[in-house]
């Protein structure tokens, strides 16, 4: 997967939008600006701030969500890159399904974070019917990038501690029968270390990358991840070059912000675009 994009790209951001938090839209929106892509974005829920302050307001759009689209189709509204994060519903991942499999047709290319769940167990109200809904939608991904606990209920996989390279090859090749073209998993264990793998086609090698975790949790991280890569192949269309400028400068990002007092609500990410997407950084 080698390919640029074409001058003056649009990119739709199809993700959640927290009022406080650097998380989701607010965390994406100013990486992609920051690549000067023209960026817009289609919201799937509105809520108050973070979850991780215990006390929220979420509203579902659903309805917003379906009579914009329509309005977009009629407006003939076309994007050259979608990327989707967090589908609040049944509805909403068909919706969203149906709207990526008519870009990609016209040629845009389709990035997908299947937000269901961490840590070995999916989040609470994520369903059977949710991962089947999200399964779909991976099929029409250019690039679907799962975190391992993730990737395990796509592929059907049973959740471990420890994973081999054979049985992560073997995930990420179930991940090509959906229908992906390439895939990046985060998050895996071995007990050698942990890594990020990269398998760029299904006929191309998986690649392991290595990473260091820093003991300290933000929201909004993976936002950021996975803005810098999208954002870094868009310009340079090699995928595991980017997946690698993101992981290293997501974890300068953490490090600087390790002493934050309230981590709650996020990376305040506008402090650190000068060198987002340098790939010297």
């Amino acid at each position: 997967m080698e390919e640029k994009l074409n001058d003056d790209p649009k990119i739709l951001l199809i993700n959640d939008m927290a009022g406080y938090g650097k998380v989701a839209l607010p965390a994406m929106i100013p990486v992609f600006s920051h690549f000067k892509l023209e960026t817009f974005n289609l919201p799937t829920a509105l809520v108050s701030n973070t979850l991780d302050y215990g006390l929220f307001e979420i509203l579902d759009t659903t309805e917003y969500m379906r009579n914009t689209l329509k309005i977009w189709k009629k407006l003939s509204f076309d994007f050259d890159a979608v990327c989707t994060g967090f589908i609040a519903s049944e509805q909403q991942a068909s919706l969203v399904c149906e709207f990526c499999k008519e870009q990609r047709e016209k040629g845009s290319r389709i990035f997908v974070d299947p937000i269901m769940g961490d840590d070995g167990k999916l989040y609470n109200g994520v369903t059977e019917e949710s991962v089947i809904s999200m399964k779909q939608l991976c099929a029409a991904a250019d690039v679907v990038v799962p975190n391992i606990t993730e990737a395990c209920f796509l592929s059907d996989h049973v959740v471990q501690e420890f994973y081999t390279e054979e049985e992560i090859n073997q995930i990420a090749n179930q991940l090509h029968d959906l229908g992906a073209k390439a895939v990046v998993i985060t998050s895996i264990k071995t007990k050698e270390g942990k890594y990020t793998a990269v398998k760029a086609s299904p006929e191309a090698s998986i690649r392991f990358l290595p990473y260091e975790e820093i003991p300290v949790r933000f929201p909004g991280t993976g936002d950021v991840f996975l803005s810098i890569m999208v954002g870094c192949y868009l310009r340079n269309g090699a995928l595991e070059k980017s997946v690698e400028t993101a992981m290293r400068q997501l974890e300068s990002i953490i490090r600087a912000n390790q002493g934050n007092q309230d981590k709650y609500k996020g990376i305040p990410i506008e402090q650190f675009l000068e060198d987002i997407g340098n790939e010297e950084t």
